[in-house]
């Protein structure tokens, strides 16, 4: 979207909002549904587990959707202008890097919430080791792991709790109840995991350096950097499968998979595809651990 277009749609929107925002008020000053933004569809199950039935939740980025080149739409736009919380990943995923300081613009009274709070962020695993030593970029996947995302969850629990202080103790014991579930989530993956002697896994797309790193796993990506790789990395790829007898290689969905059939085809293996980015969150990741352990064993 060209800034000129962006500044009639902010126009517009700042027109509209007080007639909105009467619209949705009741006669008799009950309170209503908070309107809650989010970034990413993981963030949409915290969100729905901790704020239950008093809110109402827009996410960014749909899925299927590429939050590294995603454009919100002018009714993303209008709800975002409406909404008295946004829940920002934080960890500079390019979507909030690119729209965080407009998005902000167009509703400047809602409170934003940084899930990345209180997480200590790890470099970027870069497709060519040698790189990843120079490397500066840090990696914003912070919800591929459980523990991660229970920091994540309460940073959420305690935004709705600022911006519906009369609603905390409810938040909170839904905050309590599902993270009893990602405790649970942590533990199945460790035991899950715990008999896998081949640790290496072959990715597109650089997004489970977090889920990695806490598993004592090694992550190997074929993507260089947010590009499509050259034909010497993939090159490359193909002879560290070879030499680690990696036979699957794992795509996203977001992402083109030719780069990946190419690397498959070259070592007798397969494509497997698994999502970072899947709403439902404790069961998408118990699904590529599942994935995973049949492959890596």
């Amino acid at each position: 979207m060209s800034k000129s277009k962006f500044g009639i749609v902010i126009f517009v929107l700042l027109l509209t909002v007080p007639l909105v925002n009467i619209a949705c008020g009741s006669p008799d000053g009950s309170s209503q549904k908070i309107g809650v933004v989010v970034s990413i569809m993981p963030q949409v199950e915290f969100m729905e587990n901790v704020g239950g039935d008093k809110i109402n939740i827009t996410v960014m980025v749909p899925q299927k959707a590429n939050p590294h080149t995603y454009e919100p739409t002018p009714k993303q736009m209008k709800a975002l202008s409406q909404a008295q919380l946004y829940a920002r990943v934080g960890s500079g995923i390019e979507f909030e890097v690119g729209w965080m300081d407009k998005m902000i613009a167009v509703n400047q009274t809602m409170l934003v919430v940084d899930c990345a709070r209180n997480i200590q962020l790890i470099k970027m695993t870069a497709a060519d080791p040698d790189e990843h030593k120079t490397s500066s970029g840090l990696d914003p996947h912070i919800w591929m792991s459980p523990r991660n995302a229970r920091i994540m969850v309460s940073n959420i629990c305690d935004g709705l709790s600022q911006v519906d202080p009369t609603g905390k103790a409810y938040y909170e014991q839904n905050r309590n109840l599902y993270l009893q579930k990602l405790t649970q989530l942590d533990q199945d993956i460790r035991n899950g995991l715990s008999k896998v002697k081949s640790r290496q896994f072959l990715v597109y797309h650089p997004a489970f350096g977090y889920f990695a790193h806490e598993y004592n796993l090694t992550m190997l990506t074929i993507e260089e950097q947010g590009k499509e790789p050259t034909a010497a990395s993939i090159a490359r790829v193909i002879q560290q499968a070879k030499d680690s007898n990696i036979k699957v290689v794992f795509a996203l969905p977001q992402f083109n998979p030719q780069s990946a059939r190419v690397i498959a085809n070259s070592i007798d293996g397969r494509v497997v595809f698994i999502d970072d980015l899947s709403k439902d969150y404790i069961s998408n990741l118990r699904s590529i651990v599942n994935q995973m352990v049949e492959v890596m064993e």
